[in-house]
């Protein structure tokens, strides 16, 4: 007996433990505004720091070709057992040492090249805001549906209430003759779709709050609290212009733009491939007797240094001519996506700020209605404490007052999305949100 009871303590205590590690082990809930909810996005994307790496490799390649423009030294040896006169493949006696400097110093086709790699490094950070632009949105929209999911979630709770009560009245009237069974049956369809729309709610909701504690680089089991929120005012502005705006700032324009100023400059250097190339070249070497030298030549030197300028004069190039009609079609063609690329911004700004005029007027007929709904239901609650309506009468006021609740929270959202999708687009959603 004694036994089992120091068991059944020790598992009593254990159990105790457990629960007091965990709770202590749980992290306590955060409280997220919508700029810092972006802000810890914009420092945990994994999208971010994949875009500021590929950035550095565009860099690093871009300074491969200049660093042919600047002093480069090489060390080496070939001395080696010759039988005859000694030589190597690459045409330079065999040595036990060697020094080789080389620098390009008039070379215009590998500058045009280099200038073009550098511009494609510039447009790498394009795309590195254009990513950093796509986290803000993505982490926006999710706390803002977030928001009105939660909201949602309350009323859908609210509604439950009503349709348990309206099923109650109904029942007890059909018990007592005076409803139809038709009418239970539409009361239990009306209870049975607010708990399929409270269970589809709630699953939203879990995937959102998943998803912003990902990307905010919170702890898996971290609650979140969050507040409704709305958008500045930036996207009010006239088409005209954010028309302008987007012609100076919109990421895939820029790119465009980018990439034309690459193709110009490989253009440049192409055709300049008909100049002269000019290069510094010294090589030093330190050569050895048992390479045979004395027997093959009339006077040995031991130490041998040489320095000049190495210049090459084309006559005839079929390449360089080739090169430059292959430079002349990328720059068009290059030219024509940017000119499909403007029209193609200029008509999305249009479309997307008649998007948010369209959602805005939505909205406000959505709290139009939700007022009505409101000042329905007050009369019928009126009406209800004079004996003049039944209970189930004002529950369904109360239902349809949460149903318009429902659709101003959907038209607020969808406003939301609108104004996001045309400040991205617009280029101004980085200068608005942070």
């Amino acid at each position: 007996m004694r036994a089992i009871v120091r068991y059944l303590t020790a598992t009593a205590l254990g159990l105790v433990i457990c629960v007091s590690v965990f709770a202590q082990e749980a992290p306590p809930p955060i409280s997220l505004t919508l700029k810092r909810a972006i802000e810890l996005a914009l420092q945990n994307s994994k999208d971010i720091q994949v875009a500021k790496i590929q950035a550095s490799i565009a860099d690093r390649a871009a300074m491969i070709n200049k660093a042919q423009f600047l002093p480069n030294f090489y060390a080496g040896s070939g001395a080696g057992y010759t039988y005859g006169i000694p030589e190597t493949p690459g045409g330079r006696a065999p040595s036990v040492f060697n020094l080789t400097y080389t620098e390009q110093v008039f070379n215009e086709p590998l500058r045009g090249q280099g200038k073009e790699q550098f511009e494609q490094a510039k447009a790498q950070k394009i795309v590195l805001e254009d990513v950093r632009n796509s986290v803000i949105v993505r982490t926006a929209s999710a706390y803002l549906e977030l928001v009105k999911v939660r909201h949602a979630t309350e009323l859908l709770g609210k509604e439950q209430d009503s349709a348990d009560k309206i099923l109650g009245v109904v029942q007890q009237r059909a018990g007592e003759g005076f409803e139809l069974p038709v009418e239970v049956t539409r009361a239990r369809l009306t209870k049975a779709q607010v708990t399929q729309r409270l269970l589809q709610l709630q699953g939203r909701q879990d995937e959102l709050e998943i998803f912003l504690r990902s990307q905010c680089g919170l702890a898996p089991e971290q609650s979140i609290e969050v507040t409704p929120e709305d958008l500045p005012g930036a996207a009010e502005q006239e088409g005209a212009n954010l028309i302008a705006l987007a012609m100076q700032d919109n990421a895939d324009l820029r790119l465009a733009q980018s990439d034309v100023r690459a193709k110009e400059f490989r253009l440049i250097g192409e055709k300049r491939g008909y100049w002269p190339t000019l290069e510094l070249v010294s090589v030093y070497s330190l050569l050895a007797k048992f390479n045979n030298y004395d027997q093959f030549f009339n006077h040995f030197q031991r130490n041998n240094y040489n320095a000049g300028v190495q210049a090459q004069v084309p006559i005839f190039s079929a390449s360089v001519k080739a090169n430059v009609a292959l430079a002349k079609t990328n720059l068009e063609a290059s030219k024509a996506t940017l000119a499909n690329k403007q029209n193609q911004v200029s008509a999305d700004v249009r479309r997307k700020t008649r998007r948010v005029r369209e959602t805005d007027a939505g909205k406000e007929v959505a709290r139009l209605e939700l007022q009505l709904a409101q000042q329905d239901l007050q009369q019928l609650q009126a009406r209800f404490e004079e004996g003049k309506v039944s209970l189930r009468d004002v529950e369904k006021s109360r239902l349809d007052e949460n149903e318009k609740w429902m659709a101003l929270l959907d038209a607020t959202f969808q406003r939301q999305q609108a104004q996001l999708d045309l400040l991205k687009t617009a280029g101004q959603l980085d200068k608005v949100l942070q």
